[in-house]
């Protein structure tokens, strides 16, 4: 006999416990259901380096970021044009997210890649601002699927430290050689930065990728090719520690109005838009430079330097951040310090002073090091698949109006200091570490109040399993996969 309760659920007297639709539960609760012991470490440390193997090189993300700055590396040479990217994002943040938690996340970005490398190819027939605006509201569409998706899958293969370690970030180095490079290509018809946005260069390698993506790139743990049975429920309990399951495909109206509730949804969307107004430095470096008196060559080629000072200092930070236990908060907020300091810099030196004012404007890139470790934490500390996919559109289109609106500072009558512009960036940088200890005094509140609650009757649940035989049975499921949010779980504990 069994009683439904209010919400939705079913108690299960034979059972002692609460039998769950699998609309309610994770995708992988029904894998996982059963599974009995603990997971050898060896074993677990062999799988995950499986799952390094086949998705780390194709969530790279230097072709991604290398797309996006192309007409930063072409601002050089006679284009200015980034704001519609950004405002196209925006707008297709939030649908583009919803098709991740409907469909396939790896048959969804493969889609939207191979768009992409289509629009990239078109960029050489473009003859006028019209047409560069519809091909770049075309890419900025497309990118909406691309860092959403690697928030959800990273969190749907890793712990919570693993995915603060897995970051890629060789993107300008990269860029910038391909944009030197296309500076010495002189064929009729076509101009240096044609070739440059062109699908022979950044075409190609995108089309490539949308193929690859389509066979290889998994859609979760759960069906992941290259795992066997046995190692996707080894691959899925590897990952219950993070207390935040793997994807569920049914959208919840009580985690959209929790995520929209909840302070450090916001907290970090405001860090999001203050930390990439700055971000128009990426499109502007070029031309800043150049007004230097630097050649179109030098000026492309200097472009490689940031990038490799963000790499390092990226992986510093991660290593840092995974090394204090709770010190994410902490470091990010550090990596600002250098970025005040290059700032300050640039706007004090005297003009001739052109060596200073090179590592000034190298120094501010170092900032970069926090929002990557926000965005790695924003996923450590958000429950519930719905409530994390529409958090990371919250996030991300805060990220979009950062970047849409950073280039209108840049006006003509600021040269060639631009005092008013890099003031902005410095209040900026100067908000954004202030917010991440702000969320860590939040969350760190959050956890002393669940450690002095009373602790709760342990509720067991149960979901439908079929047999080989074809026989229907009810089976445990644990409480990690019951895609609960980091409100509802009680037993959640936010990473600082």
């Amino acid at each position: 006999m069994s009683s439904e309760s209010t919400s939705g659920v079913i108690m299960d007297e034979k059972h002692h416990g609460v039998s769950v639709s699998h609309k309610e539960v994770d995708t992988a609760a029904q894998l996982a259901a059963g599974f009995s012991g603990n997971l050898d470490p060896e074993e677990a440390l062999r799988i995950r380096k499986k799952i390094d193997r086949h998705i780390l090189p194709l969530m790279c993300r230097k072709v991604q970021f290398m797309d996006k700055t192309t007409l930063g590396n072409s601002a050089v040479l006679g284009i200015e044009l980034g704001t519609v990217f950004y405002l196209s994002y925006l707008l297709f943040e939030y649908p583009q997210n919803l098709a991740l938690q409907r469909l396939p996340v790896g048959k969804w970005m493969s889609a939207n890649i191979f768009v992409w490398a289509i629009a990239l190819s078109c960029h050489a027939a473009c003859k006028n601002f019209t047409g560069l605006f519809i091909v770049r509201f075309i890419l900025g569409m497309c990118e909406g699927s691309i860092t959403a998706g690697f928030l959800i899958v990273s969190a749907m293969f890793y712990t919570r430290k693993e995915q603060t370690l897995r970051v890629r970030y060789w993107s300008q180095i990269f860029s910038g050689l391909l944009a030197f490079g296309a500076l010495h290509i002189h064929t009729s018809g076509f101009e240096p930065w044609q070739w440059l946005v062109f699908m022979i260069i950044t075409g190609i390698i995108t089309l490539i990728l949308a193929i690859s993506y389509w066979f290889l790139f998994p859609d979760s743990p759960t069906t992941a090719w290259f795992l066997t049975p046995d190692e996707r429920v080894k691959a899925v309990q590897r990952i219950k520690e993070n207390q935040t399951g793997v994807e569920n495909k049914h959208f919840k109206q009580g985690q959209f109005i929790e995520a929209i509730c909840d302070p450090k949804t916001w907290l970090f969307a405001a860090f999001s838009a203050f930390d990439n107004i700055p971000n128009s430095l990426t499109n502007q470096q070029s031309l800043l430079v150049a007004s230097l008196g630097f050649t179109d060559l030098q000026t492309t080629l200097f472009t490689m330097i940031p990038g490799v000072i963000e790499i390092l200092t990226i992986y510093t930070g991660v290593k840092l951040a995974a090394r204090f236990r709770n010190g994410r908060a902490y470091v990010g907020a550090i990596y600002f310090v250098p970025a005040l300091i290059g700032i300050a810099l640039v706007n004090l030196l005297p003009w001739n002073d052109t060596a200073g004012l090179l590592v000034g404007q190298c120094m501010t890139v170092i900032s970069g090091t926090g929002f990557v470790l926000a965005l790695s934490w924003l996923g450590n500390v958000t429950a519930g698949h719905t409530k994390r996919v529409v958090t990371n559109a919250i996030v991300l289109s805060a990220y979009c109006i950062g970047n849409a609106t950073g280039p209108l500072m840049w006006k003509a009558q600021y040269k060639p200091r631009n005092h008013v512009p890099w003031a902005v960036i410095a209040a900026c940088y100067s908000v954004c570490p202030m917010i991440l200890l702000v969320v860590r005094v939040l969350l760190d509140g959050e956890n002393r109040r669940r450690e002095s609650e009373p602790s709760d009757e342990v509720e067991e649940y149960y979901v439908e399993k079929v047999t080989e035989g074809g026989k229907q049975i009810k089976v445990k499921v644990d409480k990690e996969f019951m895609d609960l949010t980091d409100r509802q779980n009680r037993d959640f504990r936010y990473v600082l």
